[in-house]
């Protein structure tokens, strides 16, 4: 689904509308709230559909309009019911300031220029073009290894804005990369294959745009998820030389792509673990102006003596890990030549909500996932934990972040600008 709308900013946070502003009502002007005593860049905003009154939500587009012009904004459709489910947009605001929008209805879908996107491409055969899809399953025993070729398009999806790339090994690794991007706008849709249409790994050599920038190896990169039991890490998934796949049925979909945001999703089912299953949900969403992105991790069948585990992977940090609170989070920030064969430098950092961390542990130099700072997160069944992976490039629009306090700083002030919220009323 194509969504649409954009408010220009350069952090920003998903904001959930106020519990008080959920009832259905028939007015045409939306107040943004800023409850926080500081100024806010580029804040997403979430108005749930039960908040407005639809007379005839399948032929009606919502269109925002503040101080005479059009806000780029986008409907998506979370649950996949065909209705959308959530008008999303992003916003400054300055200290406690409040935002009167209009509201209109259009029966046409607005276009606005494009600061998010999803990519992903497949193959049936290893003689097959790849041919672009939003969905995909894959069983344990179609690995690339077992079929003898790489299925997918840069190993799996890509998403970005106009800052920064990301990667997800959906081969069976499920890992997470970074792409560097020089240039705000949204790469070729040929990275990852040929002029013929095969797969084909040209993204490792620096482009224009920029290029894959960070080595993952058996870790399992910037923002994944393990299991800790028992003292035993457990990883959600493969590594390359493995030919069959502990997780029985791995789903994915993109929910929406659009101006403001994209969302992908993930289902892991039967992941195998001491002869117990469990089932994973995770979500990625990203939106215009951060370094960075918004995923959502739930686990079914945890028994009470698991851990989960989120990764940072420190391939080539030298330099000490940062561990620093910040507003409602706990920031691990690395700041170091993290790039391959340690030719740029890179921040990497993983933005965790402070109530459910509990610790961090080094996973191993060897085994089924290595070289990772392993943050451990308590949190039970079906719980739904967002969290925030960040890569700031010093080869990026902003310089500076070739400077580590420049980009220390940098994370602990998004961790604050994701803490602060923002209050929807409908009149």
């Amino acid at each position: 689904m194509k969504t649409k709308l954009y408010f220009p900013i350069a952090f920003t946070a998903l904001v959930f509308a106020s519990s008080n502003a959920q009832q259905k009502t028939a007015g045409n002007k939306i107040v943004l709230k800023n409850s926080s005593k500081m100024a806010l860049f580029q804040k997403a905003v979430s108005i749930k559909r039960n908040q407005l009154s639809i007379e005839d939500a399948a032929s009606q587009y919502p269109i925002l309009i503040y101080k005479k012009d059009t806000i780029p904004a986008q409907v998506n459709d979370l649950d996949g019911d065909g209705k959308w489910d959530e008008l999303f947009l992003v916003a400054d605001f300055a200290p406690n300031e409040s935002k009167t929008l209009e509201l209109k209805w259009s029966k046409t879908d607005p276009k606005f220029p494009v600061k998010t996107s999803v990519r992903f491409g497949k193959r049936e055969g290893k003689d097959m073009p790849v041919h672009p899809d939003t969905q995909e399953v894959l069983m344990a025993n179609q690995i690339h290894k077992k079929l003898g070729y790489q299925k997918y398009q840069t190993d799996g999806p890509t998403w970005e804005n106009d800052k920064v790339g990301f990667r997800h090994y959906l081969d069976g690794r499920n890992s997470k990369d970074v792409f560097g991007k020089k240039l705000p706008g949204i790469t070729p849709e040929d990275v990852g294959i040929n002029s013929k249409g095969a797969v084909e790994d040209n993204y490792h050599v620096m482009y224009d745009w920029g290029r894959d920038i960070f080595p993952v190896g058996n870790s399992a990169g910037l923002g994944g998820f393990a299991l800790l039991k028992e003292d035993k890490i457990n990883r959600l998934g493969i590594i390359a030389n493995d030919t069959v796949n502990n997780i029985e049925k791995t789903t994915f979909k993109i929910v929406s792509e659009g101006p403001v945001n994209s969302l992908l999703s993930y289902n892991y089912h039967n992941w195998k673990i001491d002869g117990n299953n469990y089932d994973a949900q995770e979500t990625s969403s990203i939106w215009p102006g951060m370094y960075g992105y918004k995923n959502t991790v739930s686990l079914n069948g945890l028994k009470g003596n698991e851990t989960l585990l989120i990764t940072l992977s420190n391939l080539n940090n030298k330099n000490p890990l940062q561990v620093i609170d910040s507003g409602d989070f706990v920031c691990f920030i690395q700041h170091d030549k993290l790039t391959y064969d340690r030719q740029w430098i890179l921040g990497t950092a993983v933005i965790i909500p402070k109530d459910v961390y509990k610790g961090y542990i080094e996973a191993p130099k060897s085994g089924q996932l290595t070289d990772s700072y392993l943050i451990k997160l308590n949190v039970k069944n079906n719980q739904q934990i967002s969290y925030y992976p960040i890569a700031a490039w010093e080869l990026s629009a902003d310089k500076n972040f070739k400077d580590s306090a420049y980009f220390t700083s940098y994370v602990t002030d998004l961790a604050k600008q994701l803490s602060a919220k923002i209050k929807v009323e409908v009149k």
